[in-house]
């Protein structure tokens, strides 16, 4: 398909044609991708939702969807497989990829929002027209499934993307805060760290230090399960100079071990500037597969780096939700266990 024919199809042609093959630009794509920062969002914007991973075929929850929207002063323009299509929860690969396309193509679409996660991201990176994204660079949010697509779209166009809630996580008012400062303003988020109620002897969501120290460089990472499948494709993940950050729900210890010993084979630990852990909800050990906890495994795998490193940062499956701006330089203080975001992710 000739990238010309490509701009000036339809959507129904656009699931009719083949999968947009980007395989011809891998070898031009390096870790030195220019970074592109998206258009800040405004009051009154439209904004396209789709799902890229589990469809979303329940009225219900997209009326959930829309009530964030409605809150934040924001139209919704459905993804037209979103409800309906091949399927019950699982869309094709044609479907979820003309939505994609649709809402970076459409100029009325100022941000793409996921409304959830799921399964099935990873099937649609190598078929993504990676030059229409980069001619039309939009705000794009997600987290957990979605990883697949950030670390993809960063890679190979250096768009800046927003590791955050989906339309369907809680937004509670400490998500919706900060999932607003990111957007809606030009100003850099500055210092990021978890919800605190001071008369708690016990914290709702505890910080522990592994490695003391501060270091410095642009935010990657995602969900733990997807940045290892990534392993060893042209969307690998980059960690060199990079602030590492890691989310995961409802794993074993043992499996997170494994996670984290992959990473570490590969080099991709020891490369990282510094690496935060997020809180892992679900992560105890069961049974007699692995007798080490969680925090064992974490303390042997990332303790001795000789780098920072922070667990229990609310940046994924959890009740609150700290945004973070994918590319962007940012700096970790693991004493303070704090974040501190240096540089805007988007521009005026």
């Amino acid at each position: 398909m000739q990238r010309r024919s490509f701009f000036s199809t339809t959507l129904g042609m656009a699931l009719a044609s083949p999968l947009w093959s980007s395989q011809l630009s891998y070898a031009q794509t390096t870790s030195s991708t220019p970074i592109i920062r998206p258009k800040v969002l405004s009051k009154g914007d439209t904004v396209g939702v789709i799902a890229s991973g589990t469809a979303v075929p329940d009225p219900d929850r997209i009326l959930e969807a829309q009530r964030i929207l409605n809150y934040f002063n924001l139209k919704m323009k459905l993804g037209k497989y979103v409800n309906q299509g091949s399927g019950y929860k699982t869309r094709s690969i044609k479907e979820r990829l003309a939505n994609l396309h649709e809402m970076f193509s459409d100029p009325e679409v100022k941000a793409i929002f996921e409304l959830r996660g799921g399964y099935g991201s990873i099937q649609l990176l190598d078929h993504i027209n990676y030059d229409l994204i980069k001619q039309n660079p939009k705000i794009f949010f997600g987290f957990s499934d979605i990883t697949a697509l950030h670390l993809a779209i960063h890679k190979q166009t250096g768009l800046v993307t927003f590791h955050g809630p989906v339309l369907l996580s809680p937004f509670k008012g400490y998500t919706a805060d900060y999932f607003q400062k990111a957007i809606f303003a030009t100003a850099p988020l500055g210092e990021l760290t978890n919800s605190t109620d001071e008369q708690d002897i016990k914290p709702k969501h505890p910080l522990r230090t592994i490695t003391a120290g501060k270091a410095q460089g642009e935010l990657i990472g995602g969900n733990l399960s997807l940045v290892t499948s990534l392993m060893g494709t042209p969307y690998e993940i980059d960690t060199k100079g990079k602030i590492l950050f890691l989310e995961e729900t409802g794993e074993q210890p043992y499996r997170i071990d494994r996670m984290l010993t992959q990473l570490r084979l590969a080099g991709k630990l020891g490369q990282a500037a510094g690496i935060i852990i997020g809180e892992c909800n679900d992560c105890d050990s069961t049974g007699y597969t692995w007798d080490y906890s969680l925090g064992e495994v974490l303390d042997s795998i990332l303790g001795d780096l000789n780098i920072p490193v922070l667990y229990g940062l609310t940046i994924g499956h959890t009740s609150e939700q700290l945004t973070l701006p994918i590319g962007v330089a940012a700096q970790l203080d693991a004493n303070r266990g704090v974040v501190k975001v240096l540089a805007t992710g988007v521009i005026e």
